[in-house]
């Protein structure tokens, strides 16, 4: 009979599964990592993941979701942090969203590069990229808030245009196709710089 493992050792083990599954999924691609890889890179034997999560469907679930979160987290504490207001603001979260980036490059490669049609079936999943998302609006709104964009701006336009910019400097960088001296981050920058730029100067007033 299997002995009964405390909701802190339980804890603990899912963390450690899901931090292998993150570095294997990332290097190999899902179809490539098996149930028995994954219990290896944890010396524990074939069978001990499936006490923890259903299957390799639901362990790629888990690892989003941590990373959804962990990224929203980041992009709330710059929108939230002390200093200026207003654009600087919003670009000290454009910042925090490429640092993410660079920092955890697998967590951010599983967020984005990796297609999963049964995702709706994951709550947690659900919920951590929802709040993601959302963090790609929030600092636009406060603008508008603030009387800096006009009431009827498209902060989700806006939003996806940051978005859109930030995701495509990462990827080059991460193609390695990005040469010194430049990066994602002084490209980053520079490109919210322009965008922004362009916005304001389409705002009346």
């Amino acid at each position: 009979m299997p002995r009964v493992l405390s909701d802190e050792a339980v804890g603990e083990f899912r963390e450690r599964l899901i931090d292998a599954a993150e570095r294997l999924f990332a290097a190999h691609g899902l179809d490539a990592v098996t149930m028995r890889q994954l219990a290896g890179e944890l010396g524990v034997s074939p069978m001990t993941p499936y006490r923890y999560f259903a299957d390799k469907g639901a362990i790629l679930a888990a690892v989003r979701a941590r990373a959804f979160r962990r990224h929203a987290e980041a992009l709330e504490a710059a929108r939230a942090g002390e200093g200026p207001g207003g654009l600087e603001r919003s670009s000290s979260v454009s910042r925090a969203y490429v640092r993410f980036a660079v920092d955890h490059p697998e967590a951010y490669k599983l967020m984005f590069d990796v297609e999963q049609p049964n995702a709706s079936d994951y709550p947690e999943l659900v919920a951590a990229s929802e709040r993601s998302r959302a963090t790609m609006t929030a600092h636009l709104r406060d603008l508008v808030e603030a009387g800096v964009l006009p009431r009827d701006a498209d902060a989700d336009l806006i939003g996806h245009m940051f978005w859109s910019a930030l995701h495509g400097a990462l990827q080059l960088q991460f193609a390695g196709m990005i040469k010194a001296p430049y990066d994602a981050e002084r490209l980053g920058d520079a490109l919210m710089e322009t965008i922004w730029a362009g916005v304001l100067a389409a705002s009346p007033g």
